[in-house]
């Protein structure tokens, strides 16, 4: 991140360690997530990483922060400083009710993804829709369309749904899922798709510092966006090269260069 310049990301998705101090497993291998000294050691590792994405964000761009409840209320008033509390857009709750139950407490079934805004107003935005009203009980026009009778006449129901809300019902992948790539902590492109669709436009440079598998690069070059992504671990590199190689031609391209102020292609 040190070497790229200023305001070059319309959008960034970190997916950090949670700071959990466990190892999480997967079919192809481990992801420590350990912490000598805790979450005061965690959150020195994580913070001048979100100085540096602050940083790369461009005027309209926006940064999404996604945790867990072990550190992201410690992180939060971080990026309330780092960014102001004025430019913080929303906090996501991704609800996938996966996994096993507690008999100590309600199980833990959500994530939280912190949104914030280089600068709030001036930033992209794309409402999104998705699910069905509820329409029991109503009248049905000649073609069957449900309305209600307002004083203006009838009020018919949008049809790709009502507006999203800022929780989210997206299934965790499960052990079969043709997505799995056995990478641990591996993110539905459903929930990529999400963001990146409401929160760039085609042609915008989507960067994930923390890429992983490479979701965040597949869902932008699926979706028209540029995307810069990189990771620590070799192993998650070569997962996230393969993953792209899979794309249609034309739907993701590869630079020899990392981005400048006017942009880039892709780069894994």
């Amino acid at each position: 991140m040190t070497s790229l310049p200023d305001g070059c990301c319309d959008l960034i998705y970190a997916d950090p360690p949670f700071g959990t101090n466990r190892t999480h497993a997967g079919s192809g291998g481990t992801m420590p997530d350990t912490w000598a000294g805790g979450l005061e050691r965690f959150l020195a590792f994580l913070l001048p990483r979100l100085e540096q994405m602050h940083r790369l964000l461009s005027s309209r761009g926006t940064l999404h922060v996604h945790l867990d409840w072990h550190a992201v209320h410690h992180v939060k008033v971080a990026l309330d400083g780092l960014f102001g509390a004025d430019n913080f857009l929303n906090e996501i709750i991704w609800s996938y009710r996966t996994g096993g139950c507690s008999r100590r407490w309600f199980a833990r079934k959500h994530d939280t993804i912190l949104v914030y805004a280089r600068h709030a107003g001036r930033h992209t935005f794309q409402p999104q829709r998705g699910g069905a009203f509820r329409t029991d009980g109503l009248k049905t026009d000649a073609s069957g369309r449900p309305y209600k009778n307002t004083t203006r006449g009838r009020l018919y129901f949008h049809a790709e749904g009502p507006l999203l809300t800022d929780v989210w019902e997206i299934p965790f992948l499960s052990t079969v899922s043709r997505e799995r790539t056995g990478y641990p902590a591996q993110k539905p492109e459903k929930l990529l798709e999400r963001i990146i669709l409401a929160w760039s436009r085609p042609g915008d440079l989507v960067a994930d510092f923390f890429c992983g598998s490479g979701t965040t690069a597949v869902v932008a070059a699926r979706t028209g966006r540029r995307w810069l992504a990189c990771d620590i671990s070799a192993r998650a590199v070569r997962i996230a090269r393969r993953r792209l190689a899979r794309l249609g031609p034309g739907d993701a391209t590869d630079a020899a260069e990392p981005p400048r102020a006017t942009g880039s292609t892709g780069r894994a």
